[in-house]
């Protein structure tokens, strides 16, 4: 999964919003929310290309089903990660922020599976060499 999956979500969360919105008044979007919204996107979309950093499906499907929040700043966050796990030798890692808990694949740089951090005292995370956590 790459670029359409982070255009998915972006646009996913947005639209529900947007169409809720504009549901009950009837009303545009303000042109700078748009704006931010496609430079945001663009960004994300750029990042992506030179890091290539990919959600798995089944990171895609968890995303959506637990409405967690994957914008430009969390996907920042989990590059960053993944370089200096790389650098540390990591290669199947926890990466905890403070909205969520991800697996990833460093060698692949793919986001295999993601937990919402309220619901992770419950969770086993078995097959990781290394663990990530960003404040």
């Amino acid at each position: 999964m790459g670029i359409n999956d982070f255009k998915s979500i972006l646009t996913n969360r947005g639209s529900k919003t947007t169409s809720n919105v504009n549901a009950k008044k009837n009303q545009k979007m303000p042109e700078h929310i748009n704006d931010f919204k496609n430079i945001l996107t663009k960004r994300v979309e750029t990042e992506i290309v030179q890091d290539e950093l990919k959600l798995s499906t089944h990171a895609k499907k968890r995303l959506e089903e637990r409405n967690l929040g994957f914008d430009g700043n969390e996907f920042l966050k989990l590059k960053d990660a993944i370089g200096k796990l790389k650098e540390k030798g990591g290669h199947d890692s926890l990466v905890v922020t403070d909205k969520a808990a991800y697996i990833v694949d460093v060698d692949k740089q793919t986001v295999v599976t993601a937990i919402d951090k309220n619901d992770m005292s419950q969770n086993v995370f078995t097959k990781i060499d290394s663990t990530y956590f960003i404040n």
